[in-house]
């Protein structure tokens, strides 16, 4: 039963952001995006510059931070099916104790992507396409606004997913601003209201295919763009789940310099214009005077590579991929225009809600920590971890390979021969790849760029065992063991990409409710 206490219960407003990377806000380095809006929350708050993804893909990662637990304990580690046992989330719980539950924009709820999980209410958009109208608000205001002649309103995937496209949308209809009207709309009706709110406003961009609207297009232009970060070594740091990412992205059969910055471009232009609605946000607390009573929480699912390393898209352990932007910012309550470098992750925003809300989950155990107490240094943990999974079945650079009998039947020893491992503490990060049999030790603090792999250095080795030995005891607390053989990993067969070139390419048609793919005679558009 809710029950509800008062109005002196805090506000919560979460701004979440699909494959936005740490390293793209104007006020904490980078000095050719533009972001005069993150650089409020920035100025006026806490910005956690060590914060990572507990599985770098967008399923799992909200998975985990929904439920405040880490992939092992959620049992979702890819683009897969999220706990189906009734656990409570922390939307659910925030609900319980009277709060007005509201999510707008892109969940990526699995297996049905209609659920609540907690929500009083959605409004829901996501990427790809739908079969009917209903409970399809975005696609509905599109039809309705004549624009039922576009197959891929949100731009065309598979075979352009990295090529960069201006949106065939006006700013007005353009899914970023919607999601930002809806969000602006909800912030001005609950103004007028007694109960408490957390409102999860939640954008696509900058998950490609980057398509900003025009003019927003034209912000950033490719030739005064910065090309990606190569290192010297770069081959000697890449694993399996990246040349498959690279296969799956159409981006493993040559580099295109000018290609590299347009994306670049491209891509900052989309979270300008996120930043461009979170100003919206902000200004629309501030007319209503509901700022001082509303903590703000900015962050992401994951990062994107961004051609770093010639790599692109997710799914690995690199800072590019892994790590993400945070910051939270209330007054009296996390404030100050500060940084802090501890490690800190999506699963720390659920003990973070429900402290501030006087809340509680009681249908597990959660694996957080609070981050008003982990910036004000009153906490202990010196470590944060990450598992993803890239399984045979999501494995779509291995297409056409029949999954061995031993992992059909015992799934659990598939998900530990096919993930990637990482224990992070604020100065050094470890990760294991078992697709290569391979471990990757990194000096954060001399090495921020991850050009260096400590492993095979003699004076290194106590600090890989001790890292390794972090990694396994964080995966016997969860009883998850089948990767482990005494001290070591337990190896198995190493992963190859299929010789053809072709085999795996992302297919992903998801068109409108409206599509007609008809043409004119007997000419057929090839489908899936």
């Amino acid at each position: 039963m809710t029950t509800f206490k008062n109005k002196s219960q805090p506000n919560i407003l979460h701004i979440f952001v699909d494959q936005q990377r740490f390293d793209t806000i104007r006020a904490l380095g980078n000095h050719i995006i533009q972001t005069p809006n993150l650089d409020r929350l920035c100025n006026n708050g806490v910005a956690f510059t060590n914060a990572f993804s507990p599985s770098p893909v967008c399923v799992a990662a909200r998975c985990s931070m929904i439920y405040g637990q880490y992939p092992g304990n959620t049992d979702c580690y890819a683009n897969t099916t999220m706990p189906t046992d009734n656990r409570t989330s922390f939307m659910g719980a925030l609900t319980d104790v009277g709060y007005h539950t509201h999510g707008i924009g892109k969940c990526h709820f699995t297996p049905d992507t209609y659920a609540l999980r907690g929500f009083q209410s959605r409004e829901r958009q996501e990427e790809g396409g739908a079969e009917s109208l209903d409970q399809e608000p975005y696609l509905q205001t599109l039809k309705d606004a004549g624009y039922d002649h576009l197959l891929e309103p949100l731009g065309v995937r598979g075979e352009m997913y990295y090529i960069p496209q201006p949106s065939p949308l006006p700013v007005r209809l353009h899914p970023t601003q919607w999601t930002g009207d809806r969000s602006v709309a909800f912030l001005e009706a609950a103004a007028e209201k007694t109960a408490p709110w957390y409102l999860f406003s939640s954008f696509i961009a900058p998950h490609p295919p980057f398509t900003p609207p025009s003019p927003w297009h034209k912000l950033y232009r490719s030739p005064m763009m910065p090309h990606p970060k190569i290192a010297d070594n770069h081959e000697s740091l890449l694993t399996y789940v990246n040349h498959c990412q690279n296969r799956y992205k159409y981006r493993d059969q040559g580099i295109d310099q000018n290609l590299m910055r347009n994306i670049k471009a491209y891509y900052y232009a989309t979270i300008s214009f996120v930043d461009y609605q979170i100003g919206r946000l902000l200004d629309t607390l501030e007319k209503n005077g509901q700022m001082a009573n509303t903590l703000i929480l900015f962050t992401s699912d994951h990062g994107e590579h961004l051609g770093d390393n010639n790599c692109f898209g997710k799914r690995s352990m690199h800072d590019a991929s892994a790590r993400i932007p945070m910051i939270a910012s209330m007054p009296g309550y996390l404030e100050g225009g500060v940084s802090c470098s501890k490690p800190v992750s999506l699963v720390d925003l659920a003990p973070t809600f429900l402290n501030l809300a006087e809340a509680k989950i009681t249908s597990h155990q959660l694996d957080g920590e609070d981050l008003a107490a982990v910036a004000a240094g009153k906490t202990k943990r010196q470590y944060i971890f990450a598992q993803h999974a890239y399984t045979q079945n999501i494995n779509f650079a291995n297409q056409g390979r029949e999954i061995p009998q031993v992992y059909l039947d015992d799934p659990a020893l598939e998900v530990a021969a096919c993930s990637t491992y990482m224990a992070l503490s604020e100065q050094w990060k470890y990760f294991y790849s078992a697709p290569d049999n391979r471990e990757f030790l990194f000096d954060k603090l001399l090495d921020p760029d991850e050009t260096s792999n400590r492993v095979g250095i003699s004076f290194y080795d106590d600090k890989l065992k001790e890292m390794r030995s972090v990694m396994h005891n964080h995966l016997k607390a969860s009883g998850k063991t089948k990767g482990i053989a005494g001290d070591h990993w337990r190896k198995f067969p190493k992963k190859t990409l299929n010789p053809n070139p072709d085999a795996g390419l992302l297919i992903q048609d998801g068109y409108a409710p409206w599509a007609d793919t008809t043409l004119p005679g007997s000419i057929q558009i090839s489908q899936t």
